[in-house]
């Protein structure tokens, strides 16, 4: 069957019986999807009818929500790897819609004119059961047209009915999936629902006319986008979206790894547009953990999580001192990560996406055309205590060429050496021991502080350095070796990112940095901070880095990132060496 990278799921099921069928449908749907997977909902929606169906509004009620949450909570367990978001657009409330016909009643077109969306879809699927399979041609043909009056599709719209190859995933298998979702606590709850009916469920949500949401929404996942689709039921009017920044990041698990503000709100923005583009939103930076929500007068809901009640709780405090209101606080449940590590959280969280990114490939390379493929370098880089040796030495274990620049470095300042001579000559004869050696302790008082001097030295040492790397790597390069790895310090400041391949950095939070420095150099935290900062910072290292890894959790943790780096690495090595085959 055919890939396409952006599809759209028309799911038709009611709206009770959804929750059991949602994983084998995702499940079915990533078969025919690789990127971006939009979901609308139409309960109900016969698409073997003669007559052609339209769209139509659906009340949003109690269960929606919890579709929604499943949605989003299968999402995540079955196909992480696609871009998930439920369409809203159809959903308003309607005076005169009858809750036992939900989806079927008439109402006014939610869709005057086809929605624009930011990826346009190429395939359009459903989980419509064919009552007879001589109708397929009908279906099909129905789909696509209901597809197009909804949504801007693609001219060579596909259409692909999911119920036989959902079929033929219960069937391979078997029971195991049905009994290990009873055996969920979520599923268990479902059933009880089930039997003490569903009445509750089916009765309207309340909505409000402005609502606010705050968080980092960093890398955008399962459960951001449950809060923000539930928050887009709520609000009639107004969306408010607070967005972490600065102060507020500081104690975030790989904090330097967080995505750049403008680039969040860009995707919030991108996915608000397209689930509920009638909504009027406003994203704001915040600086602190209230921001607008206890000075606006108009806001009427917060939505939080059951972790970030209380903090729901706080913002009502200061609203009552500030003579504002109460909000509504509707709360709404975690999603439970089912990959997660020992050293992630339960919930699925963008802390444990950041930490999964370790090791894996963060930025294509730079295709480069001036270093031969073989040996494939690397270049490794991190600041003081980041464990960037300790990286090195491990990659060297398991293949690879090191090249200490450090130790190249004191090379360059060895008698004879060219350099030895020009610094000398800079900064005179008393930077000399009694054998005519540099004293580097010395000389470093000389640098230190003094941006002016401190440029003449590397100016005259980080060249010399770079051709002794250069020489390292031909060494290795003759002796038939494959990835040779150079463990710089400096490597973005001296501008030696154009002898390797990638670049990786190892990053480690700043207090746990000066921590190892007190205690590995014998120094002060001050002076420890001090050498910290006069080093480029690790957010703007990371920058420019392919890949990144971290050795703040055990070693054993370290020797699994290193050694899913190293194994992915060698992947991309036997690509570009077939690629090359295949070009030549």
């Amino acid at each position: 069957m055919s890939m396409f990278s952006t599809g759209i799921l028309v799911l038709t099921s009611p709206l009770h019986t959804l929750p059991l069928r949602i994983a084998p449908v995702l499940s079915s749907a990533a078969q025919v999807v690789e990127r971006t997977l939009y979901v609308h909902l139409h309960p109900g929606l016969n698409l073997g009818a003669s007559s052609q169906p339209r769209p139509v509004y659906i009340p949003p009620v109690v269960d929606l929500s919890t579709v929604i949450s499943r949605l989003y909570s299968n999402a995540a367990d079955v196909c992480g790897h696609l871009d998930v978001r439920v369409l809203l657009t159809n959903v308003r409330a309607q005076p005169s819609s009858s809750v036992a016909g939900l989806g079927s009643n008439g109402g006014s077109n939610p869709f005057p004119s086809p929605q624009s969306l930011s990826h346009s879809p190429e395939v359009v699927l459903t989980d419509y059961a064919l009552q007879d399979p001589g109708q397929s041609t009908l279906v099909d043909q129905c789909l696509k047209r209901y597809a197009g009056h909804c949504y801007v599709c693609n001219p060579s719209l596909s259409s692909v009915l999911l119920h036989p190859l959902v079929q033929v995933l219960d069937r391979s298998e078997g029971n195991e999936k049905d009994q290990r979702s009873k055996n969920t606590e979520e599923d268990e709850a479902d059933e009880e629902e089930e039997e003490e009916g569903s009445k509750h469920r089916w009765q309207p949500m309340e909505t409000y006319s402005d609502v606010v949401v705050g968080g980092t929404f960093d890398r955008l996942h399962g459960a951001h986008k449950t809060l923000l689709n539930i928050s887009c039921l709520l609000a009639n009017r107004r969306f408010l979206i607070g967005v972490s920044d600065k102060e507020l990041l500081k104690g975030k698990v790989l904090k330097e790894m967080i995505e750049p503000y403008p680039q969040r709100v860009q995707r919030l923005e991108e996915f608000l547009r397209d689930v509920k583009p009638s909504l009027r939103f406003e994203i704001v930076p915040l600086f602190d953990p209230f921001g607008p929500s206890i000075t606006d007068p108009q806001l009427q809901c917060i939505v939080v999580s059951e972790e970030t009640r209380k903090g729901g709780e706080a913002v009502n405090r200061r609203r009552k001192e500030n003579g504002l209101p109460e909000l509504v606080l509707h709360e709404i449940q975690l999603i439970k990560d089912v990959h997660h590590t020992e050293i992630e959280e339960e919930k699925i969280s963008s802390s444990s996406l950041r930490s999964r990114l370790l090791g894996t490939l963060l930025i294509p390379p730079t295709p480069r055309s001036d270093l031969p493929l073989i040996p494939y370098v690397i270049g490794l880089t991190g600041g003081s205590g980041s464990g960037k040796s300790s990286i090195a030495r491990r990659l060297e274990a398991l293949g690879a060429v090191r090249i200490d620049s450090d130790q190249l470095g004191h090379e360059t300042y060895l008698p004879g050496a060219t350099a030895y001579r020009r610094v000398v000559e800079e900064f005179g004869a008393d930077i000399l021991n009694e054998d005519k050696t540099i004293n580097r302790r010395m000389l470093g008082r000389k640098v230190f502080g003094n941006q002016e001097k401190l440029k003449a030295l590397t100016d005259i040492v980080w060249p010399e350095i770079a051709l002794l790397v250069k020489k390292r790597i031909q060494q290795a390069k003759e002796e038939g070796k494959r990835v040779c790895i150079v463990d710089a310090a400096v490597l973005l400041e001296a501008g030696w990112e154009t002898l390797v391949h990638e670049v990786w950095v190892a990053t480690i939070p700043e207090e746990e940095a000066v921590r190892r420095i007190v205690e590995r150099d014998g120094v002060t935290e001050e002076d420890a901070v001090r050498r910290l900062q006069s080093q480029w910072p690790t957010a703007k290292q990371i920058q420019h880095a392919n890949v990144v890894l971290c050795t703040l959790w055990e070693p054993d943790h370290t020797q699994k990132q290193v050694q899913k780096a190293w194994n992915l690495l060698l992947q991309r090595i036997d690509q570009r060496l077939k690629e090359a085959n295949l070009s030549s």
